[in-house]
């Protein structure tokens, strides 16, 4: 058996605007990391977290990397203990995926190190149960580009179907994550649990325009099809300056501007890097003027998804 596996999985950006809790992509940076040791006790441990500001529990049970590596164990049948180790490299409760990515950074490494008995597709179950421990709802929208990489589709849950989607390279995303806390539950209790038939049919058709877009490589369709009328407007009004936000980065040349999950990060998306870096300006400037703080960075859409780092 291997001695040490270092694993590593992307942030995400989930929803992609108008595809609520079915589309998501993975993003360059940030990403959180995890690393496996055996051990010979036949239980699993959580021995080390950073990043978390002391945030995060040591029980195996009540943090995700421990509960989904329990989870692969028993599936395989296997009594192996574990040693883990948690560097996280986001914001929690951020709208990047934070949870999602400690899941599936686990279950990449514990597959390895278990001399992978199975695919990325099959650890998708057990990276959706670590979304329900974290946030009480077991979705795949960060979780499944986190594992898979790219524009991924949750066409379904019962059965569950993965759809990864082609995307255009040279894509860039400006995220910014503004210092102010929007729990995910909390974004999730004032979704209307009802929508009108007329904007239920502009929301399928954004959402089936956006899917065209990224398909056919059409940038003018993507920034035409990110358009929410059915959840961003209620939720933009937990994000300070929201609006603000969102024409400043279309002033600047975005395609298009959204939030990041359940927020409160921000996303745009740019057809180059100069527009991109042009619009993570402007949006630091602009919560500067209204005294928030905030992390922005400049990245690229992440094809790959999750990868091991290092397995000896």
């Amino acid at each position: 058996m291997k001695k040490e596996v270092k694993a590593y999985a992307p942030a995400t950006v989930a929803n992609v605007v108008c595809g609520y809790d079915v589309l998501g992509f993975a993003i360059e940076k940030p990403g959180d990391e995890v690393v496996l040791r055996p051990n010979s006790k036949n239980k699993v441990e959580i021995i080390k977290i950073e990043g978390d500001n002391g945030k995060l529990s040591y029980d195996p049970d009540k943090n995700v990397v421990g509960h989904v590596i329990k989870l692969f164990l028993e599936k395989i049948g296997s009594n192996q203990g574990v040693d883990i180790e948690l560097y996280k490299k986001m914001p929690l409760n951020s709208g990047l995926g934070s949870s999602a990515a400690s899941s599936v950074a686990a279950l990449v490494a514990i597959n390895e190190l278990m001399d992978n008995p199975m695919s990325k597709h099959d650890l998708l179950p057990f990276t959706i149960e670590g979304e329900r421990l974290a946030t009480g709802n077991a979705h795949a929208d960060n979780v499944a580009p986190s594992l898979l990489g790219g524009l991924v589709l949750t066409r379904s849950y019962e059965p569950l179907d993965i759809v990864k989607l082609p995307s255009p390279k040279g894509l860039y995303v400006t995220s910014v994550h503004p210092n102010v806390d929007v729990p995910t539950g909390e974004a999730r209790k004032i979704i209307k649990q009802e929508v009108p038939l007329k904007l239920a049919v502009q929301q399928w058709g954004n959402v089936a325009g956006l899917v065209a877009g990224f398909t056919t490589n059409d940038l003018d369709l993507i920034g035409r099809s990110m358009q929410d009328v059915v959840i961003e407007p209620v939720r933009s009004m937990l994000i300070p300056y929201f609006k603000e936000m969102k024409e400043s980065a279309l002033e600047k040349g975005a395609i298009g501007f959204g939030i990041s999950g359940s927020g409160p990060s921000v996303f745009a998306l740019s057809k180059n890097e100069e527009i991109a870096e042009n619009v993570k300006t402007a949006l630091e400037k602009l919560l500067e003027e209204f005294n928030i703080e905030c992390q922005a960075l400049v990245t690229e859409i992440n094809h790959e998804g999750a990868k091991i780092l290092s397995s000896n």
